[in-house]
This record gives structure tokens, sequence and C-alpha cells, in this order.
């Protein structure tokens, strides 16, 4: 299996990305900086309930739709054997799980894994109060008054990568690799929920190297947002610069194998500050477009 990295860019407009239960479930915000986070764990959130829209058999979730342990999950296994684990749960295969079967405690430290996704613009936060027609108690006469949080416009970059070496212990599949593009682009958009719609992928890039030891860094360090209104609030308003990452990329062409990607058509991508075609600026290298 061979290493590969990845740059992920969507937008939220007037929703809440990433609730942070220790504050009322505000979206989380790096205050300082006015930067919205979204953590890793939400992304795989996606990244899972996809398999599962997609009829998968995963190890993170429900019993019987019911909230369970990680050794209640394998307590419900009639085979919790190493083979029928990695054989049967790509969750496992790609984003590792801790668990205590018969034979002890089991680890599986997964390849693929994301930093943290935080904001390229400063956000602006919505808050906006709610009211329910159902009331808190019998005795209540009036429905519940409670608070809604949204970011105002928030584009989000992640950066990720795949391990080769770790792949090879965790039996990750090229289909499992297949299946994550694709769930990249649809996850999202389609489990959207009432505090999640308004949200879009705009960029993926997944750049495979040749062997697994190559890593070239946080793609993220070489994009540029470029504002054309002092607070953004749409895709329209802004457009990435991407000269450095281009550099980077062209220079070590040597060591890459391919590069699977998806570009929304709305997202402007410019080199030295004039549009530009991800494709025509790419063309020598192994393109491979997720559909």
């Amino acid at each position: 299996m061979l290493n590969s990295e990845i740059l992920f860019l969507y937008d939220a407009k007037f929703t809440n990305p990433n609730g942070d239960p220790d504050e009322e479930n505000r979206p989380r915000m790096d205050y300082e900086r006015e930067i919205n986070l979204v953590s890793d764990l939400r992304l795989k959130r996606y990244l899972r309930d996809y398999m599962l829209q997609e009829g998968m058999d995963i190890f993170v979730t429900r019993v019987d739709d019911v909230p369970v342990t990680a050794d209640q999950r394998i307590k419900k296994l009639k085979d919790s054997s190493e083979d029928w684990i990695l054989n049967n749960w790509p969750d496992v295969r790609m984003f590792g799980a801790t668990m205590t079967v018969k034979d002890g405690p089991r680890t599986y430290i997964g390849p693929v894994q994301f930093n943290w996704g935080y904001s390229l613009n400063k956000v602006e936060l919505l808050e906006a109060s709610i009211t329910s027609h159902f009331s808190s108690s019998e005795r209540a006469t009036q429905g519940t008054i409670g608070k809604d949080y949204r970011v105002k416009y928030s584009l989000i970059a992640f950066s990720g990568i795949i391990s080769g070496k770790r792949a090879t212990k965790t039996r990750l599949k090229e289909e499992d690799i297949v299946f994550l593009d694709k769930a990249m682009k649809n996850a999202i958009p389609s489990l959207a929920t009432r505090s999640k719609i308004g949200q879009y992928p705009r960029l993926y890039l997944r750049v495979e190297y040749k062997n697994d030891e190559t890593v070239l860094g946080d793609f993220r360090d070489y994009i540029e947002l470029v504002e054309k209104n002092p607070s953004i609030r749409d895709i329209s308003e802004c457009s990435i610069e991407i000269r450095r990452l281009l550099d980077l990329l062209k220079s070590n062409k040597d060591k890459i194998n391919k590069i699977a990607y998806f570009i929304d058509k709305n997202l402007d991508l410019t080199l030295d500050g004039n549009k530009v075609s991800l494709e025509e600026e790419l063309s020598s290298f192994n393109l491979e477009l997720i559909k």
C-alpha cells in the first residue's frame, strides 16, 4: 500500500459545522483568531454514516438503534477473530479501533487520519432564539425556548494522510480508498440535518505517492484564501491562490503516482492572481477525477 496526503475544503453557510457540548453546542471556535474549528471525529462521523447509508456494516455504530459500548458491540459477534473484524468492518481498516475480545485488548491504529479542520476565513457567529410547540412539562402552557447557534460563513480546510505501512497492518484495500474518495465528495451533502444543511464540498485532492515513506506536509500551508469582500458570505466572494501548492507538487513530481481530485465549479482557483483550471495546471500528472 502507498502513502497518500489529502487536502479537503468544504464550506458552511448559516449552519453549525461542529457543535461544542461544553459551549451550549455553539460552533467550535478559536476565539482569539476568530477561526471556526471542526474536529477530525466529526469528519469521520460523516464518513461512517455514509458507509451505513451505502449498506456497509461498521464497528462504530448503534446496535438495534441503541448506543452501545465497544465491548458490547464485540459481544454481539459470533466470530471476533482478527480475520473476521478486518474483513468485515471497513471503518476499522480505515480509522482503526480499540476493543476487547476473548484473547484480551486489541488495538488497530488507523492508516487514514485527519487533523482538525479550521476555517481559512475569520468567522462570525449567529445566535438566535428558537421556540418549540412542545412544552417543557405537563403543567407548562407555552412551548420551550432555546438558542440556535450557527456560523454565517466558514470555508473549512482539512489535512489528511493515508499511511501505507499502517494500511498493511489493518489490511486496508484499494477499494476502501476508492470508497473514501467517493465519500469525501458525497457524504456531507447527502447526510444533511437541520443544523448541517448548507454545507458543500468544494475541493478534494488526494496525492498518492510511489512508496510508503514520502510525506510532503500539510497542504493547507501552501494555499491562501483571497477574499473579494471584507467579510465573505458565499463561495463566490473568495478564491484560493494555489501557486505554492503547485510549486510543491511539480517539484516533487517524481515522487507522485497519481492525484485523485474533484473541484466544485463555483470555487475559483488562482495562480498569481489569475483564475486557472486545476486540470490544466496538473495536466502533466496522472489525474483521476472522482465522480
